[in-house]
């Protein structure tokens, strides 16, 4: 964890007007013209992986392989595991964190929020920040949206279109907005 994102954790709210506010769009201003050029043209699989260490800061694994275009409004909290694959179009709000596991599996158009504003409407302007994990093995449909401090389980697998409100348990097929229980994988033949 960056020191940057544990400062984030630590506060309920991040208000404008807050040193954190800087250094937020600091680490964007970095970024921007990085993701602008990770999406600008063919690039190898080897290619991504470079421009990806250099927007998340993190070294990733040969056999994690993105699919562009691939976006992020942040990119320094994006963690990943082994044997990850992000289908084209994935979106990560990732200021408060996403994990992904090993052999997790992103489907196309797949948006991962970790950030939301404040509700008061005197400091709606401000942020409220929690992480996303999305635990091994997980699989998230096409059309996938996961909302701030949801973790899904080993093994699931979120059906296409769902919005994934609140954490969701291994073993299980989820799916619907709100995203439910439909199963568990130990119904299955």
């Amino acid at each position: 964890m960056t020191d940057l994102l544990s400062r984030l954790l630590d506060k309920d709210e991040i208000v404008t007007g807050d040193a954190l506010f800087k250094e937020i769009h600091e680490v964007k201003a970095q970024n921007e013209p990085l993701i602008a050029e990770l999406n600008t043209g063919y690039k190898t699989a080897d290619q991504v992986r470079e421009r990806m260490k250099l927007i998340t800061g993190q070294e990733l694994d040969r056999s994690t392989s993105i699919s562009l275009p691939f976006q992020t409004d942040f990119g320094r909290h994006i963690r990943l595991g082994r044997d990850v694959f992000i289908n084209k179009e994935a979106f990560f709000v990732d200021l408060g964190g996403i994990t992904l596991e090993d052999r997790v599996l992103i489907g196309p158009r797949v948006t991962l929020i970790t950030v939301n504003h404040i509700l008061d409407p005197a400091k709606r302007c401000g942020l409220a920040v929690k992480p996303i994990l999305i635990q091994k093995n997980a699989w998230l449909g096409a059309g996938v949206t996961v909302l701030p401090g949801v973790t899904i389980g080993e093994n699931a697998v979120v059906g296409a279109n769902s919005t994934v409100t609140k954490d969701m348990p291994a073993n299980t097929i989820v799916a619907g907005t709100p995203a439910r229980i439909l199963k568990s994988l130990s119904e299955i033949d």
